[in-house]
């Protein structure tokens, strides 16, 4: 009996987590912990005999937990923890079929997110990556009226495609900047959401139409996959700025670089691509309008360690059959 509890804790880590995260699973003494030691993505043949015969999963949102690697785990695995707020990386059907368990992070990284979506969107509408490489390039000759001119907030119209933990966050640090109007869309309204704001639920195209900066913080679904295209480029301002950092598959890369080379928007910020990474030659990165950051919206110290603290949590208590911090609703 002592030996098959044993068994049952085994557990498979897909990645170097940050360190109180690995302290948490260490003092919990769970047995014969196997971890991908590098910071590097695990090789899919690594992974498939990694997860073989254990009980418990910790991975990231890098890694695609799908029924090939479901398959390779086998009937012990039990849990799986994913180091994430978002679980499109999961396959859920086959996971809920199989009567898995799934733990996740929301609410930790919504703050560094939020910080990091108003700095994109700052460093973008302020041309501020342009203007450093003027600096350094000899670029910069003598004060001009017009030069590295962008767009301001104070009194503009900012739409947010998403209004939940994170847009509300974007929302609330933007306010004081002066922005005059909020508009948002979803799947419905959520007036106890907006009123902070005074912010107004229109349709996608309505806010596209009105928005002069569009920030995208919703959850990647098939309804949003693709969401952000041609038809709703072509709905936004020439001098309205793009801001994504949800997930990358919510545009339609293509549609946007057509839309920055041809003048129908003034510039887009993406903390997220499609792929991750995205590779040095794509056309998005030839481009002075378009800010790409290599996804590090919870890019904090302290956001980071609480992420792999509570994935940690969560994986030990999904072993013991036990209550989750954070358990995803299959």
């Amino acid at each position: 009996m002592r030996a098959a509890a044993r068994r049952l804790m085994e557990v498979f880590v897909t990645r170097r987590i940050p360190p109180e995260g690995r302290a948490a699973l260490a003092r919990a003494g769970v047995s014969n912990i196997q971890e991908w030691d590098s910071d590097e993505p695990i090789p899919q043949t690594e992974l498939l005999a990694g997860v073989a015969g254990k009980a418990g999963i910790l991975c990231l949102l890098s890694d695609r937990i799908d029924k090939e690697v479901l398959d390779a785990a086998g009937p012990s695995l039990k849990v799986i923890s994913t180091l994430s707020v978002g679980y499109d990386h999961l396959a859920i059907d086959e996971i809920k079929k199989r009567g898995i368990r799934v733990g996740y992070t929301p609410d930790i990284l919504t703050d560094a997110t939020a910080e990091l979506t108003v700095a994109l969107l700052l460093a973008t509408s302020r041309r501020l990556p342009e203007s450093v490489e003027e600096v350094k390039n000899g670029g910069w000759t003598t004060w001009k009226p017009l030069w590295m001119c962008g767009y301001g907030l104070s009194g503009s119209t900012v739409g947010i495609i998403g209004l939940g933990r994170i847009g509300q966050a974007v929302a609330r640090r933007l306010k004081p900047f002066g922005v005059k109007r909020f508009l948002y869309s979803g799947c419905n309204p959520k007036p106890e959401r907006a009123a902070e704001f005074g912010a107004e639920f229109v349709p996608l195209a309505k806010l596209a139409e009105e928005s002069d900066f569009v920030i995208v913080t919703c959850s990647l679904t098939p309804n949003t996959q693709g969401m952000c295209n041609r038809d709703f480029f072509g709905k936004m301002k020439k001098t309205a700025l793009f801001i994504n950092t949800s997930r990358g598959a919510v545009v339609n890369q293509d549609d946007l670089y057509d839309a920055l080379v041809k003048g129908h928007i003034a510039a887009a910020g993406l903390d997220v691509t499609t792929p991750e990474p995205l590779p040095p030659a794509h056309p998005l990165l030839s481009l002075k309008n378009c800010v790409i950051l290599p996804h590090i919206g919870s890019a904090t110290y302290a956001t980071r360690n609480t992420m792999s603290v509570l994935a940690a949590n969560n994986l030990l208590a999904g072993l013991k059959g036990e209550s989750m911090p954070s358990e995803l609703r299959l």
